[in-house]
C-alpha cells in the first residue's frame, strides 16, 4: 500500500473534524457521535504515524531527532494519543473540547518550522535522543496539565453557577481533576530538569565537533527561562496546601502556557537554530 502521499493535512484535517464533532457534543452527548469522533481522532492518529514513521524512513533519523518539524508532530501525536486513551476510559468528559485544540494549535504551526535534518555522529545521536524524549515527555505533561487546569476553572465556574452536568460538557469532578494537575506538573518538572541537563552535557560533548552548541541560541536561552518558570511553579506547589485547587490550576495555566508559547513560538521564530 502506498503511503507516499500522507502528508500533514491528512491528520490535521481529522484532529479539525473531531473537534467539531466533539463540540457538538455540548448540545447533547450520544453514542453515535462518541464513536464518530473516535473514529475521525484514531484515523489522524494513524495517518499522524504512518507520516512519522515515512519521515524517519526517509531521513534515516528517528523523528524525535529529525527536525523541528519532526519533533513537535512527536508532541502532538502524544497528546492525541492521551486524548484517545481517556475518552475511551472515561466516556462522559470533554476531553476534546480542551486538548484537540492545543492539537491543532502544535500542528498548524509545523508549517511554520524547518524540515531539514541536521546529520549527527553517532554517540551525539543517542545522547539527543535521550535529551529530546526527556523534553517531549515533559512538555506533553505540562500541556496536559494546562489542559486539566482550564477544564478544573470551567468545573468550577459551572459548579459555583449550580450548572453541575446540565448540560452536554460533562467533566470529572474538582478533586479529581486538582489531584491530576499537581501530579502532572509533579511528573513533568523532574522530565524537564533532566532534559535540560542532557541538553548541557550534548553542548559540552558538541564543543569537540565541527558545530559546537552555542549556549547563547535564544531557543537555548527560551528553554531556560521556561525551566525556571517550571521551577517556581514546582517550588510552590510543593508548599501549597493539597485543598488549594483553584490556585493550582490558575499557577499551573499560566506556567505550562508560558512554556507552550515560548517554545512553540522559538521554534517558529528559529529555524535556523542548531537546537532543531
Amino acid at each position: 500500500m502506498n503511503f507516499t502521499n500522507v502528508g500533514i493535512y491528512c491528520f490535521l484535517a481529522s484532529y479539525l473534524v473531531a473537534f467539531v464533532l466533539e463540540a457538538t457534543r455540548l448540545w447533547g452527548r450520544s453514542k453515535a457521535s462518541r464513536l464518530f469522533v473516535l473514529l475521525f481522532a484514531a484515523a489522524g492518529l494513524c495517518a499522524h504515524t504512518i507520516y512519522l514513521l515515512m519521515r524517519s524512513r526517509a531521513t534515516n533519523l528517528p523523528p524525535l531527532v529529525g527536525s523541528q518539524q519532526d519533533w513537535m508532530l512527536v508532541l502532538a501525536w502524544l497528546m492525541v494519543l492521551f486524548y484517545l486513551v481517556f475518552t475511551f476510559l472515561d466516556e462522559t468528559s470533554a476531553w476534546g473540547v480542551f486538548i484537540l485544540p492545543v492539537v491543532l494549535l502544535v500542528v498548524a504551526s509545523t508549517y511554520l518550522v524547518g524540515d531539514a535534518p541536521k546529520p549527527l555522529l553517532a554517540a551525539q545521536q543517542n545522547l539527543k535522543m535521550v535529551h529530546a524524549g526527556l523534553l517531549v515527555i515533559g512538555i506533553g505533561g505540562v500541556t496536559i496539565g494546562f489542559v486539566i487546569g482550564m477544564m478544573y476553572l470551567v468545573q468550577h465556574r459551572r459548579l459555583k453557577r449550580k450548572h453541575g452536568q446540565t448540560t452536554g460538557l460533562s467533566m470529572p469532578s474538582l478533586a479529581r481533576l486538582a489531584r491530576w494537575n499537581r501530579l502532572c506538573v509533579m511528573l513533568s518538572f523532574p522530565l524537564l530538569t533532566a532534559g535540560m541537563l542532557t541538553g548541557v552535557g550534548l553542548g559540552l560533548y558538541s564543543q569537540k565537533t565541527p558545530e559546537p552548541v552555542q549556549f547563547l541560541d535564544p531557543v537555548i536561552i527560551g528553554y531556560g527561562v521556561v525551566w525556571l518558570v517550571m521551577a517556581v511553579l514546582f517550588g510552590w506547589l510543593l508548599r501549597a496546601k493539597p485543598a488549594a485547587g483553584k490556585q493550582v490550576a490558575w499557577m499551573t495555566i499560566w506556567g505550562c502556557g508560558f512554556l507552550l508559547l515560548t517554545i512553540v513560538g522559538l521554534q517558529v521564530l528559529n529555524m535556523d537554530s542548531w537546537h532543531s
